[in-house]
């Protein structure tokens, strides 16, 4: 075989990890409309998690997506202003809701 190919072919995964990086994909921040207001929706703590009082809570707190965290889950610390976030029992009470 020939030299110049044994060479070729060693470079190519060192010219796979030297490829040109692009910055990450910003997330398009949500209009201000979406925002999570949180506290007008606590009265539903110690309500049971259901897909009708998750409607109230879409609605009642302005947001655009609701995270259910069940018990014992980890979740992502990221920071969504559109975003509520209701952690409930293991008897499906509410017991903690947020935004973000």
């Amino acid at each position: 075989m020939d030299i110049r190919w044994i060479a070729i072919a060693a470079a190519l995964p060192l010219a796979a990890c030297a490829s040109s990086e692009t910055p990450p994909a910003l997330t398009p921040t949500p209009p201000a409309e979406a925002a999570c207001n949180a506290d007008s929706v606590q009265s539903l703590v110690g309500q049971t998690a259901t897909a009708e009082v998750g409607g109230q809570l879409l609605k009642g707190s302005g947001a655009t997506t609701l995270r259910w965290v069940p018990p014992r889950t980890a979740v992502t610390m990221d920071f969504r202003a559109d975003r509520l976030t209701v952690s409930y029992d293991d008897a499906l009470k509410i017991e903690r809701i947020s935004c973000g």
